[in-house]
């Protein structure tokens, strides 16, 4: 897998990201998949209507009582060991949809929720693992910078500009 190749071949740590094939390499026990994004995909697939729009509103309704808990265990009202009793039934909801939708007559229905299933275990990392948050947003705001500074300026053409480039955005 190319990640792997990326980061030499160990990753050490919880990869919190998309679902970018990329990172099917990296296994599921290492992985929490950003809900943000999931969140995104669900708001695509409701616009779709129908059958697509059923099976969206059910996942994004449990999104919802998951952030809720989520919120009340980082203000401090909820233990660890709480929030996981009170994800549990969560969890059994939306493996529910998904399967329901996997049944789907929708083929880019069944073939999106079959995709999630396949890496499900990795939508819960968070619930378990002390420090892993369940979205990648941190991450994504830190880079914003140097996304749009090479929108903006077209990237590098030589070494010398690549390395300005590269110190000037760590310094910032």
């Amino acid at each position: 897998p190319i990640l792997l190749l990326l980061v030499g071949r160990t990753l050490h740590g919880i990869l919190c990201s998309d679902r970018w094939r990329a990172y099917d390499g990296v296994p599921l026990l290492q992985r929490q998949i950003c809900w943000a994004h999931l969140k995104r995909n669900w708001e695509a697939l409701r616009e779709r209507g129908g059958p697509a729009q059923r099976i969206a509103d059910g996942c994004l309704a449990i999104k919802d009582k998951v952030f809720a808990q989520w919120h009340l265990f980082r203000g401090g009202g909820l233990t660890r060991s709480q929030l996981d009793e009170r994800m549990a039934p969560l969890a059994l909801e939306l493996l529910a949809v998904l399967q329901k939708g996997e049944r789907s007559r929708d083929g880019k229905t069944a073939r999106f929720c079959a995709r999630v299933l396949a890496i499900y275990p990795a939508l819960w990392t968070f619930v378990v693992v002390e420090g892993v948050e369940p979205t990648n947003n941190h991450a994504e705001r830190v880079q914003r910078l140097a996304v749009l500074y090479r929108k903006n300026c077209f990237g590098c053409h030589s070494d010398s500009g690549c390395r300005f480039v590269e110190r000037l955005l760590t310094v910032v």
